[in-house]
């Protein structure tokens, strides 16, 4: 007889489901895994014998087949562990082979059998859900499975404990899920002095998920604006949170079971691979991009940053998904970020100060600013150019409006494309395309008038014109205003045409 417990692999966020089957067979002794195991799974027969061994639990003198179907799928993972290791014990009839059967399980063993916790087991949860089977996982990994609230989740310490829950002889609680985490040490946006202008910008780049370029020489406040920029963005929705999650949950960081309401923001080094950017490596695993979905990733330094790696990005931006392709495999991972990125002006930085640029000046300029290419450059929605920051704004006392009054605006914006875009897969201005933007964005006739006057004069790009459009309508939102006016679109041209190089 073959005895059954269930699993799941990973492809992506995707958790696909895994039938272990265990069976015994008269022949030399021997315990084989079967079904494209990698190392870590199969491994997980010298783990299980010492575990066994130690809860003094005999494998049978036979051959012992476990085989991991679909066949065809790559197993990866210690997690692989604890449900060979139920299918293995139903086999034995130590447990019944009826309840391995309802449930799904993960969980990798230590020597003395305790369960180590994995990755993944958010995901594994929503499979389990789908396929109405209750989820085993480690105690480790119970509060953060447990937010999927549509299935029974048994987080045992212990092989052990796992046994005797299936035996009945110590059921397990269902686990709780953790608890809900916010934003902590946010930075105010009352600590920036002057650059009005981009607090400006980044507001309404917060309202409607918009990428922002910030130009300005070295201490003009680039990235002590973007460090600030979580605190006026609004949190994430359930739903939001639960797809950010998800890929969190791959890459290991959800502390303590938390899920955060908070939207993510990323900050890789300028010397980060194009796996660690857009995702790759071992598994595949999610890259900067998408740990940043539904959040901010914001890239300091950008013109330093490898060239295949900057053109890497103009594809995720435009689709919201990327595809990590790799001989054995394609996982696909949602990336809808916003980027936020900020340059020097030029190698040494000084370009526009006659005293301290260099003897290069401008064509080092023109060289530095080229490393970002035409159509990327296309993808910004606003560009701001940052002038330094003058003594007697920073001997000023300090006028600024705090964070929670820009967010209060941002919020209120939010509201509108809410709104607006209830019973939609759209969520905000930023998603509009085709006849959904031009029938929100289509502005008054003196606003198109500019519009077009605009794009002749400068060569805007289809892209670019689209682009100037989506931000028109997030200004008027801003403003709440139902349809979007020439103030709206003078507004958002002068963002676009700022450092234009339009292709």
């Amino acid at each position: 007889m073959v005895a059954r417990a269930y699993t799941v692999a990973f492809e992506g966020v995707e958790a696909r489901m895994v039938e272990v089957q265990c069976a015994m067979a008269p022949g030399l002794p021997g315990f084989s895994i079967v079904g494209l195991p990698d190392k870590a799974v199969s491994e997980a027969r010298d783990r299980i014998r010492a575990v066994l061994s130690a809860l003094s639990i005999a494998l049978p003198a036979k051959k012992i087949t476990v085989n991991l179907s679909p066949a065809d799928l790559p197993k990866e993972g210690s997690h692989f562990d604890l449900p060979i290791a139920l299918a293995l014990l139903a086999a034995l009839d130590v447990i019944p082979q009826d309840k391995t059967a309802e449930t799904v399980a993960l969980g990798e063993l230590s020597l003395d059998g305790t369960l180590v916790p994995v990755l993944g087991a958010l995901p594994a949860a929503m499979a389990a859900a789908a396929e109405n089977r209750a989820l085993m996982c480690p105690k480790a990994c119970g509060a953060e499975a447990a937010w999927v609230d549509a299935t029974a989740v048994f987080a045992p310490r212990s092989l052990s404990e796992a046994l005797h829950h299936f035996n009945g002889r110590s059921p397990l609680a269902v686990a709780q899920a953790g608890e809900v985490q916010g934003p902590s040490d946010l930075k105010d946006f009352a600590d920036v002095k002057g650059q009005e202008k981009a607090k400006r910008a980044l507001e309404i780049a917060a309202t409607g998920r918009h990428h922002v370029l910030m130009v300005g020489t070295p201490g003009s406040g680039k990235s002590m604006l973007a460090s600030r920029l979580a605190s006026i963005l609004p949190p994430l929705e359930p739903t939001e949170a639960l797809e950010t999650s998800m890929i969190h949950s791959l890459a290991g960081l959800l502390s303590e079971g938390g899920i955060n309401r908070a939207r993510p923001f990323r900050e890789p080094h300028h010397t980060a691979s194009m796996a660690a950017i857009v995702g790759g490596g071992r598994g595949a695993k999610p890259g900067e991009i998408s740990l940043a979905h539904n959040g901010v990733l914001f890239m300091d330094e950008f013109p330093e940053y490898p060239r295949t790696v900057l053109e890497t990005l103009r594809q995720p931006i435009e689709s919201g998904d990327v595809v990590v392709a790799r001989a054995n495999a394609h996982v696909r991972y949602p990336c809808q970020f916003m980027l936020v990125a900020a340059a020097n002006p030029c190698k040494c930085g000084y370009l526009s100060d006659p005293n301290r640029a260099c003897g290069k000046v401008p064509v080092c300029g023109e060289d530095y600013m080229s490393r970002i290419s035409g159509p990327l450059m296309d993808r910004f929605d606003l560009r701001i150019e940052m002038p330094p920051v003058t003594l007697e704004d920073l001997d000023m006392p300090s006028q600024a409006e705090r964070s929670a009054e820009i967010a209060a605006r941002v919020a209120a914006g939010r509201a509108v494309q809410t709104t607006r875009f209830a019973g939609t897969p759209l969520r905000v201005n930023a998603n509009l395309e085709g006849a959904a933007l031009e029938e929100v964005a289509a502005p008054d006739a003196e606003g198109k008038a500019l519009l077009l006057k605009v794009a002749d004069r400068f060569g805007l790009s289809a892209r670019g014109y689209h682009r100037v459009l989506r931000v028109a309508r997030t200004i008027a939102d801003l403003d709440q205003s139902d349809a979007v006016r020439k103030p709206h679109v003078a507004e958002a041209v002068g963002y676009r045409l700022a450092l234009a190089r339009e292709v």
